[in-house]
């Protein structure tokens, strides 16, 4: 499609000129010039191409009388580029001493001033320096001022000082003036200074841009929100910002965790399960599930009788048997709670679950157990290297669950089998 593109522009300029040359043939025209005694005559286009070599003789007279004079500007161009592309490259390899001395040396020259001075800025912050940073930072501010004031608003953040760098964008931000990295910026200076609500009205224009993409946009977001929940003063405040959150920000399960737990810390424990129960409905979450076992308030009963329920449909999941101990433990029931935490650390041993071994160990009166198990759990906090079994196993060994789990399937219905 494109040759012939071409070959019928070719045979439209053919035919133009076949017709120009023709109408020109009947008259080319007369043109007569007279200064001082001197006579010329041409034609019209004679006199045309003539004009057109002068000025390209002209130019290129022009061209070689200016070349000695920008031969310095030229060298200076092109070293100030070398030293920009030397400062890039240090400043991903590490070396941001170099990067910062060849960033300040290019930026002299004017075209790429803004670009060095922000990557200077870079490696300087990078380097532990903030105060070149910001020094830098002033000097690129009048070359490319939006994307000065994003960086800035980084470096204030990172020292420590998020109200000022909320200070530094909110005129902007105001404005809806902001480049995407300073929305992002603004986000999170506002939620390091308790200001969720500002935070979550940056979310839009940043997700508009598109700048972070989904799945970092969709961590932020979460982040934002978890954070307005936590702020919630009372029941009635919190109930009403859930019910005025979009149906996708409600099942976000890190949502719904925070929502569970800030419920059941103002006594709304039936709220906290409803939103649980319908979460855990619609797909398992092991962090949900640690919720249901962990959330405050009473219902222990009704809790203990679901997870249960879910248990059978769950029989190797270490987190839900976490929370059938914890729940036992809650409810007294010592000897069911050791046996669910007994069976979850040997699925998947945990600090949490050695923890509350302890705690079933000392409801049952077997302190030296309790403290084996506490000893555990700070050594799995540390990161040490557990070899202690579980308090009650004669053995010397964690128990084997395997024989007693029921079948597991997968989204297709086959079964799993397990190593």
């Amino acid at each position: 499609m494109r040759l012939w593109r071409q070959l019928l522009l070719l045979i439209v300029i053919a035919t133009l000129a076949a017709l120009a040359w023709h109408w020109l043939a009947l008259d080319p025209g007369y043109v007569l010039v007279r200064l001082r005694g001197w006579r010329a005559e041409t034609t019209v286009v004679a006199a045309v191409v003539l004009l057109l070599l002068l000025w390209l003789v002209l130019t290129l007279a022009w061209n070689l009388v200016r070349w000695p004079f920008g031969a310095f500007s030229r060298r200076h161009r092109r070293v100030s580029q070398q030293r920009l592309g030397d400062g890039l490259v240090a400043l991903v390899e590490g070396r941001h001493g170099a990067a910062e001395q060849d960033l300040n040396r290019a930026s002299r020259l004017p075209s790429l001033r803004g670009p060095a001075l922000l990557a200077s800025a870079e490696a300087a912050l990078r380097r532990g320096e903030p105060g070149r940073a910001l020094e830098a930072l002033d000097q690129a501010a009048q070359s490319v001022p939006s994307a000065a004031r994003a960086l800035r608003a980084r470096v204030l953040r990172r020292e420590g000082r998020p109200a000022e760098a909320l200070a530094l964008l909110a005129p902007e931000a105001d404005k809806g003036s902001l480049t995407p990295n300073a929305w992002r910026e603004l986000v999170l200076a506002a939620l390091a200074t308790g200001n969720p609500a500002r935070a979550r009205a940056a979310l839009a224009p940043l997700q508009k841009s598109g700048a972070l993409g989904m799945r970092g946009f969709a961590i932020l977001e979460t982040q934002v929100l978890v954070a307005l929940i936590d702020a919630a003063e009372d029941g009635a405040s919190l109930d009403r910002l859930w019910s005025q959150l979009p149906k996708t920000q409600r099942r976000l399960p890190a949502v719904i965790e925070a929502y569970a737990r800030r419920a059941a810390s103002f006594g709304q424990t039936l709220s906290a399960m409803d939103e649980l129960e319908s979460a855990l409905r619609r797909e398992w979450s092991p962090a949900l599930v640690d919720a249901y076992g962990a959330l405050a308030g009473d219902n222990l009963e009704a809790r203990m009788q679901r997870a249960e329920v879910w248990l059978e449909a769950h029989p190797n999941d270490a987190v839900l048997l976490l929370a059938l101990g914890r729940l036992g433990v809650r409810l007294g029931q010592w000897r069911k709670s050791r046996q669910h935490l007994e069976r979850s650390l040997a699925l998947a041993p945990s600090a949490a679950a050695w923890e509350v071994l302890g705690d079933a160990c000392a409801g049952q009166g077997d302190t030296a157990a309790a403290l084996r198990s506490y000893r555990s759990a700070f050594a799995m906090e540390r990161g040490d290297a557990v070899v202690e079994p579980p308090a009650t196993d004669p053995t010397g060994r964690y128990p084997d669950t395997r024989s007693s789990a029921l079948e597991e399937r997968d989204a297709q219905g086959l079964p799993r089998l397990r190593p």
